[in-house]
């Protein structure tokens, strides 16, 4: 299967991503409208006081006279705080916005992981899915608050300041914004360059926090190897080029900035020139030439805003591109919507719509291929009975797991068709099927907690008793009890304060637990000692009783009791039968078991 790659982005500035995201950004509507109503007062009242300003020279200054000071300082008092108290809401209903996007998307974002199906997870790195609902997020969050503050209040600035400017004067106001055309061309020509820098740095960025995912859980598979100092000249490479593109999205923005502070500054000086020969022709007032220079140095303050916003925004398109397609994964195995109708969905079961399980398992003429093209299964078909116990033997790659795989759903056949009880299993729910399911793996996983924690994760509302029972059908109760805090003792991160034995007894428990009617061993006890070994074959055949089971073993000799053996070889069946039955046949599986027979005698006389 191949490893899902960084997606490719080369659009520009994609207004369609924008409008895309904004079905999740619908629960903040009226947050956002609020916040855009404080911008524009906002704006509106600063770009108000240039006009005061106007007022006190031509009347106070202008007049040589007090008459009526104290009502204008009242009323620039009031304007002043009016002001405060906006800045005020809007810095902390964008503050409330910001942090309840991040929670609400990172949600969304979690719920679409558990109903994407097992193949994304084959392809797609744990440090890129974390890179997207970490990092990602939080730069999309700050941009969608902070930045349509900038935004928002630029606009409001920049249209009230135009307008009063045109009011005041309007050939004058024409000639500042002379200098807008020239702006506007580089601005677009800045933000292909700075936008197409931010995609690298972000794409590269996914690709190092799945480096440092690789680098600490492989850690010990390192100091083994003594790979260190390859793993740290590829982790610099990765960091080079980050750095790289990083410093090249940095200068195209520290150019951009000066280039439009330099256009404000003509405006400026524009403003100067031709206001000051009119106050000299006396066609303005000194008050309005005062305003005016105000509002040249008001009209392209928020331009240059704009230039920092368009930075962060062009950023958090590439951020944004990864959120949505995260959020937009199509699972590969959907139920179809009268079947969610009827049986219900992965978070809103219908049980009592469910029919129970028996355990009958029948392949009709499967075929399978992943997604590379990769051919696994060809015409597989095989009939199980409830409550036998299918062994699945063959070498590396002969598609054991994927017959597995494909019983449990977790795949889909491509031709063919599974029936569970007599019924293809697509006319049911996934959820009706895996709520049957008990799956240990060769490496069991355990979820940070106690010990009591994971074992009642098979089922949430088990009873203490039940807890203890499930640990004692699978010889787990003894070693749990001599801990010091028993079924207290916290497990650490992925169980790492329990040995591989174990840890697989507790998975073992925690799926007996369950009571499923199906159970999966794939290779539980190839990683044990041979005394764990022996205690976990006795919980096996505890387990298995009365339950459909599928044994993938490495060891052959774990798997003499299964009432039927299966050699898979190429993705087909070319063996079936008991144990005893096979090795009379003297074929594939005569060759394999007894080449493993004599290797296990050598290993034990070298031992000796």
């Amino acid at each position: 299967m191949n490893v899902l790659m960084e997606e490719e982005y080369k659009k520009k500035f994609d207004i369609q991503l924008w409008k895309k995201l904004g079905k999740y950004l619908k629960p903040f509507k009226k947050q956002f409208i609020m916040l855009a109503v404080l911008m524009i007062l906002i704006g509106i009242v600063e770009a108000t006081f240039p006009l005061l300003t106007r007022y006190a020279i031509d009347n106070f200054i202008g007049r040589n006279t007090v008459a009526g000071l104290d009502k204008f300082a009242v009323a620039y008092v009031l304007l002043v705080v009016f002001q405060v108290f906006n800045v005020w809401s809007m810095i902390n209903l964008a503050g409330k916005i910001n942090m309840s996007l991040c929670y609400d998307v990172r949600k969304r974002g979690f719920k679409r992981l558990q109903e994407l199906t097992l193949s994304y997870f084959d392809r797609t790195p744990v440090g890129w899915i974390m890179a997207r609902l970490m990092s990602d997020v939080q730069r999309l969050g700050d941009t969608m608050a902070w930045g349509i503050v900038d935004l928002v209040w630029g606009f409001a600035m920049m249209i009230a300041v135009l307008v009063y400017m045109l009011v005041l004067n309007w050939k004058l106001a024409l000639i500042v914004m002379t200098v807008i055309p020239v702006l506007a061309v580089l601005s677009i020509k800045f933000q292909q360059k700075i936008l197409e820098a931010y995609r690298k740095v972000r794409k590269t960025n996914s690709r190092i926090t799945g480096a440092f995912n690789e680098g600490i859980t492989g850690a010990k598979t390192t100091k083994i190897l003594n790979t260190g100092a390859r793993n740290l000249n590829e982790f610099n490479e990765l960091t080079d080029s980050m750095y790289k593109s990083s410093v090249s999205a940095a200068v195209y923005s520290s150019i951009y900035m000066p280039v439009v502070i330099s256009l404000g500054s003509i405006g400026t000086a524009l403003a100067i020139w031709a206001g000051g020969s009119n106050v000299t022709l006396q066609a303005i007032s000194y008050g309005t030439l005062v305003a005016f220079i105000s509002y040249t140095v008001q009209f392209f303050e928020p331009v240059r805003e704009f230039a920092r916003v368009l930075s962060e925004i062009i950023a958090a398109q590439a951020s944004t591109e990864r959120v949505v397609a995260l959020l937009e994964a199509e699972p590969e195995i959907k139920d179809g919507s009268d079947i969610e109708e009827k049986f219900g969905d992965l978070f809103s079961a219908r049980r009592d719509q469910w029919s129970p399980i028996t355990g009958n398992i029948s392949f009709r003429n499967v075929s399978f291929s992943y997604k590379d093209g990769q051919d696994v299964l060809s015409d597989f078909s095989i009939d199980i009975k409830a409550g036998e116990t299918i062994a699945l033997v063959g070498e590396t790659g002969s598609g054991k797991s994927t017959i597995v795989n494909l019983a449990c759903r977790f795949y889909e056949p491509a031709v063919g068709e599974i029936l569970i009880d007599g019924t293809d299993y697509r006319e049911r729910s996934q959820l009706w099927l895996q709520s049957n399911l008990g799956y240990v793996l060769q490496t069991p996983h355990l979820f940070s907690g106690t010990i009591r924690d994971n074992i009642k994760y098979g089922r949430l509302d088990a009873s203490e008793e039940e807890i203890i029972n499930a640990a004692r059908l699978v010889n787990a109760h003894n070693f749990i009890t001599e801990l010091e805090k028993g079924y207290d003792t916290e497990v650490g991160e992925g169980g790492n304060r329990l040995s591989t034995g174990q840890k697989q007894l507790i998975s073992l428990a925690r799926a007996i637990l369950a009571d499923p009617k199906i159970f999966v061993l794939d290779e539980a006890t190839s990683s044990v000692d041979t005394e764990t070994e022996h205690m976990i074959q006795q919980a096996i055949q505890k387990l298995l009783k009365g339950r459909t089971s599928f044994i993938i073993a490495h060891r052959l000799s774990t798997i003499r009791s299964a009432d039927r053996i299966l050699v898979i070889h190429k993705g087909k069946l070319i063996e079936e039968g008991s144990h005893n039955k096979l090795l009379r046949r003297k074929g594939y599986y005569y060759r394999l078991y007894t080449n493993q027979f004599m290797e296990e005698k050598e290993e034990l006389l070298l031992h000796a």
